[in-house]
């Protein structure tokens, strides 16, 4: 009884000098871990926790019964493990501090690296419309299409391994581009700041095995790039000449050209608000067009 009252007192005086550092503290790491459980399991990284917790078992099983050769052999394994995971997980580990970038708290003004914006709205809808036009005429001949719209993730490395043409966006060099026997046509052209800024682009497959067989190349390629940052991507099918789009790691299928510039505009051009006004946290109140 007296080794309990001495623990109980104890705690109590460890409560007393609880102070609000140690609940900051205290919050910053369970959010942290919580990220990484949620990170676990919507990634391979989940097995690969279960697989270090059954080393981590076993190791301490080891250590317990003095078994010297395998706790040796588990601490090796554990001290370069890290480097391991880092290598074997890299595509995983880049996208969870991506969406780390993607954040609200990267919008502040000082973790702001962006040095273009585009803020005018004219330029911005009459490029939509320009490209809109180009891909409902890609549609109706069984063009394939596949370009993306960059929005605040810059997408330099993929700008890099295509050609810079940085035109004015206009339904024949959208057809140009895209002709079947045109040298870019193979590659995804690039949208920046309301022009069309390269093509002939190479972007990442989706990792995500669940796609449909049904899918090419194209809509693959469009669901990576929309994986890997925050763009906008259409595609057309060059054998249905059905239009799509790639968004967040979700592909929305068989939009029209009306829809397809709704959608644009929703999503790229930001709503102004008014002085004094208070701004709905949940949009317009309608509901997401699927």
């Amino acid at each position: 009884m007296g080794d309990f009252v001495f623990s109980w007192d104890n705690i109590l005086n460890l409560l007393r000098t609880f102070g609000i550092w140690d609940i900051i503290d205290i919050v910053i790491i369970a959010y942290l871990l919580y990220r990484v459980l949620l990170f676990a399991a919507n990634t391979r990284a989940g097995q690969l926790l279960k697989g270090i917790a059954i080393l981590f078992v076993v190791y301490l099983l080891a250590a317990a019964i003095d078994l010297k050769s395998t706790s040796y052999l588990l601490e090796q394994v554990f001290s370069f493990g890290i480097i391991a995971v880092v290598v074997v997980f890299q595509p995983e580990l880049r996208h969870a501090l991506e969406s780390m970038g993607k954040s609200r708290i990267s919008n502040l003004t000082f973790l702001n690296f962006n040095t273009e914006h585009v803020d005018d709205e004219t330029l911005m809808k009459n490029c939509i419309s320009k490209i809109v036009d180009g891909v409902a005429d890609l549609s109706k001949h069984d063009v394939g299409a596949l370009i993306v719209f960059e929005r605040e993730v810059k997408l330099g490395e993929i700008i890099s391994t295509g050609t810079v043409i940085n035109a004015e966006p206009s339904k024949e060099i959208i057809g140009n581009i895209f002709f079947h026997n045109a040298p870019l046509h193979d590659g995804a052209t690039i949208i920046r700041g309301g022009r069309v800024y390269a093509s002939g682009c190479f972007l990442p497959l989706s990792q995500n095995y669940d796609i449909s067989n049904m899918l090419g190349t194209r809509h693959r390629a469009a669901l990576g790039m929309s994986e890997n940052s925050d763009a906008v991507i259409v595609v057309v099918s060059e054998e249905t000449g059905t239009i799509s789009m790639a968004l967040n790691g979700e592909l929305i299928r068989e939009l029209d050209p009306v829809h397809l510039k709704r959608k644009l505009e929703e999503l790229l051009i930001p709503e102004k608000t008014e002085p004094n006004k208070v701004v709905k946290i949940f949009g317009k109140g309608g509901a997401e067009d699927k």
